[in-house]
């Protein structure tokens, strides 16, 4: 026997492990299904929002219908005994009613008939009893047994002249039965006894399952348009962000196609915007990427060609002396200045190439104090007046102010001006420069002129790239020098100054630079 008991226990201990098994795994299933996706999660979550609602809704229709109902049936029943309390006072006085009135009497034959009258027009039970809770007649078919009594606290209640209502689970039936209890006569007669009605609403239980199934068939309706409603939903906000992941993954790999506007929630657009101005911007800056390595690999070819031409040459007059081709002295020392001049001019280009490579970096840091540009300009043209008239070239200062105040870095305003006035001397032979410096209400204007060989209208758009020179410059360039980087240093130096730069030309005339700072 205790070995039964104990398989018996082992079986059940082994079920008991499935069922948990079992439910460990659906856990994780749902778990992992409702954390999937944003698609999954809505419509879990609807899902089982609605259930739980309509399982609180179901039973609080139980309780309420239920009460609801208890309670019109028992005010009914209560109204229904106080009809048979009047029915009953019509006729025969009960005050004097006893069991062994029963048993020999024609009245008490009547008043049964009455009794089981008004029990059938009730549709209830009808018992009559005294202030001792016995029982004095009944609508029951079966006689009454000496000694019967109903419940005590009915006795007690209609003795202080009260009614009192009460529901109860029949112990034969097992059915719910609904009781009213009034005192029997008229509110100024002394209770003697009172009049007990039960009754047993037929089909009450199977009434209410069936509104609850009609509920739970509404629910269910409800539950598949919810499933649909959600599935849109789900749908209608999964739907643009799964496009921008496709599109994230697509942005990755290179290819930057912007988003469309759906007609998405507010926090999607927002994230579609942004999603598109990082697009932009990737793009923008995969652009500048790719213009930035053409330039370099523009700039190197521009290196190349630029320093390929006097080391080609430097290396043709080193080779030639080394191979004793040249014996007179004065061809060598023309050989050795031209070695010279190149070299000179090699180291001129390599420093301008660093220099305007800074610039552009933005590596190059500006100390700028207040400054005189008059100041500057008069000493600057001091300082090449010399080179100038070994060319035959006359430069003139010109100025309409005394002082012309601006905020910059001095060594690169000289720099400027150098370079212009540098320029201008290049261009120019037998011929002057004017140089002159004028006021407007906002800034300080630098102009540079010289009438020198000019620029012509195809040539002119191009100063400013890096290793140009104009047609009517190259051989004069060469000659003196020019690493054609000078204007794109200037204009650079111009620029982190604020400023602005402008220039003028006419082929055979002249050109003139304006230089626009901004005044203090």
């Amino acid at each position: 026997m205790n070995n039964y008991i104990q398989l018996i226990e082992k079986q059940a201990k082994k079920s008991l492990q499935k069922f948990k098994k079992l439910g460990l795994l659906l856990r994780h299933f749902f778990k992992k299904q409702f954390n999937r996706n944003i698609y999954t999660r809505i419509l879990f979550i609807n899902i089982i929002c609605f259930v739980l609602c309509l399982t609180a809704l179901i039973t609080f229709f139980d309780f309420s219908v239920k009460q609801v109902t208890y309670n019109q049936i028992q005010q009914e029943l209560l109204r229904k005994a106080k009809r048979a309390n009047f029915a009953l006072l019509q006729k025969e006085s009960w005050d004097q009613l006893t069991l062994s009135e029963y048993d020999s009497s024609n009245i008490a034959q009547k008043q049964q008939e009455k009794i089981k009258f008004l029990s059938d027009i009730f549709d209830a039970k009808i018992t009559i009893f005294d202030k001792s809770a016995n029982i004095v007649a009944t609508s029951a078919n079966q006689e009454i047994v000496p000694g019967s009594q109903v419940d005590k606290s009915f006795a007690k209640a209609i003795s202080s002249g009260e009614t009192i209502t009460a529901k109860v689970i029949n112990k034969e039936t097992k059915e719910l039965t609904f009781i009213a209890a009034v005192p029997m006569g008229d509110s100024n007669d002394i209770i003697i006894n009172g009049i007990l009605l039960e009754a047993t609403p037929s089909k009450l239980d199977h009434n209410i399952a069936k509104m609850r199934l009609y509920l739970i068939l509404v629910g269910i309706f409800v539950l598949i348009m919810i499933i649909f409603v959600s599935i849109y939903q789900a749908e209608h906000i999964s739907k643009p962000i799964s496009e921008l992941s496709t599109a994230m993954a697509e942005l990755n790999s290179g290819n930057y196609v912007t988003q469309q506007y759906h007609p998405a929630l507010d926090e999607v657009k927002i994230l579609i915007d942004q999603f598109n101005k990082l697009a932009e911007k990737v793009q923008k800056i995969q652009e500048e990427n790719r213009s930035v390595e053409e330039e370099r690999t523009r700039l190197f070819s521009e290196i190349s060609h630029e320093l390929r031409t006097p080391l080609t040459a430097v290396q043709g007059f080193v080779e030639a002396i080394q191979d004793g081709i040249v014996q007179d002295k004065d061809l060598l020392n023309k050989y050795l200045e031209i070695i010279y001049t190149q070299t000179v001019h090699i180291n001129r280009l390599v420093d301008d190439m660093l220099q305007l490579s800074r610039l552009e970096s933005g590596s190059i840091k500006l100390e700028k104090t207040p400054l005189n540009l008059i100041t500057l300009v008069h000493r600057v043209i001091e300082s090449m007046e010399a080179l100038a008239r070994s060319m035959n070239i006359n430069i003139i200062f010109e100025k309409n102010i005394d002082q012309a105040t601006i905020m910059g870095d001095i060594d690169r305003i000289e720099q400027i001006i150098r370079n212009l006035l540098q320029n201008a001397i290049n261009a120019s032979q037998n011929g002057e420069i004017i140089v002159k410096i004028e006021s407007s209400p906002n800034s300080v204007i630098l102009m540079v002129r010289d009438n020198g060989t000019g620029i012509s209208s195809d040539d002119l758009p191009h100063i400013w790239d890096r290793f140009y020179q104009s047609k009517s410059h190259r051989n004069v360039g060469k000659a003196k020098g020019g690493s054609g980087l000078g204007l794109v240093i200037v204009k650079q130096l111009v620029l982190l100054h604020n400023g602005k730069i402008d220039v003028e030309s006419h082929l055979g005339i002249g050109t003139t630079f304006y230089v626009h700072f901004p005044a203090l």
